[in-house]
């Protein structure tokens, strides 16, 4: 059973998960407008999934972990025994789901990920999630600072995945305005006056 001062502990939280949830529940429905940026792409469609799984899926899936953890921590559990168990159930699967995604980088067709790349989508995301783990450990025995590596994972996950968001949208988006380049000079040679003049004559 929960003791009072974990109670405590768990309901001076609540305000802050209750603000998370609802920052990752919005930009994951926000994720998917953008995806919609890669319908104008000129692109082989091998090319276009393998960068929806290296780079956006990740994203979707950050917020989505934030989001769950706001749920598990925000539910009326009677033990810290099941919070630390989906807590380490939780991190350990997303430390392999960031291996899935290190290796969708690497094998990446027609792009070569950047360093930047390799910080952002995996190594600071990969320290978010080690904190989880680290908090698993400490629940029991220090709950205070637990909670306060949770807390911190969190923010990290979901900034990381908003600055990963824009990444994606702004990328897309300059992809988009480079490509169908036969298609905006039909429209230019539509436009020129003297094309005009010769159709007409």
């Amino acid at each position: 059973m929960l003791q009072g001062s974990e109670l405590s502990l768990l309901s001076n939280w609540q305000n802050f998960y209750m603000i998370m949830g609802t920052a990752a529940a919005t930009l994951t429905g926000l994720m998917f407008v953008a995806t919609t940026l890669f319908a104008g792409l000129n692109t082989h469609v091998e090319t276009a999934n393998a960068g929806i799984s290296a780079f956006n899926t990740p994203t979707v899936v950050q917020f989505c972990a934030v989001l769950l953890l706001a749920g598990i921590f925000s539910a009326p559990w009677q033990t810290f025994s099941m919070i630390s168990l989906l807590l380490g159930l939780l991190s350990l699967g997303m430390v392999f789901y960031q291996i899935i995604v290190m290796r969708r980088m690497w094998q990446m067709p027609h792009y070569q990920s950047t360093l930047e790349d390799w910080v952002w989508y995996i190594v600071l995301p990969l320290f978010a999630i080690i904190m989880l783990l680290v908090a698993v450990i400490l629940l029991s025995k220090n709950p205070a600072l637990a909670l306060y590596l949770v807390g911190l994972s969190m923010m990290m996950l979901l900034l990381i995945g908003i600055r990963n968001a824009w990444d994606n949208a702004t990328f897309l988006a300059l992809m988009r305005g480079h490509t169908h380049p036969k298609s905006k000079a039909k429209e230019k040679k539509r436009s020129d006056p003297t094309h005009q003049e010769n159709r007409k004559s």
